[in-house]
């Protein structure tokens, strides 16, 4: 993927909040929920999320890596990145991608993971023009 494809991404993901965040549970279904980028969109082909030690798709991500994001915008423009996910605890990395919106859904940062998503591909559909990149 080229800068320019990055810079493109960016500049769409960071209007779009929300994300499906999908990953494989126990029985081998796919399990998906809403989760939001807290506008954390710098995109270099990561992508930042948090979630609580206890939620189902931590064990997910703990038993496979491998997850996929998919983003709606506005006017047909949508976005699936497929890519492996790393949960992080460390409270220096969690600080680094902390915003003051994050207060509202947790009060401390005891029993809060970080999941970092490293992107392997993206498919985008802008319109119906679309386009597919390896990171």
């Amino acid at each position: 993927m080229s800068d320019k494809d990055l810079a493109f991404l960016a500049e769409k993901m960071r209007d779009i909040d929300i994300a499906m965040l999908m990953t494989h549970a126990e029985d081998g279904t796919i399990a998906g929920r809403p989760m939001s980028n807290n506008r954390d969109v710098e995109y270099d082909g990561d992508s930042y999320y948090f979630t609580t030690e206890d939620a189902r798709m931590v064990k997910d991500i703990e038993r496979d890596a491998k997850v996929a994001l998919t983003f709606q915008g506005d006017r047909m423009f949508s976005i699936s990145l497929e890519g492996d996910a790393e949960l992080i605890r460390d409270r220096s990395e969690l600080a680094a991608h902390w915003t003051p919106d994050l207060d509202e859904w947790f009060k401390d940062t005891d029993g809060v993971v970080m999941i970092k998503v490293r992107a392997t591909r993206a498919h985008y559909w802008n319109g119906e023009e679309e386009g597919g990149v390896r990171l």
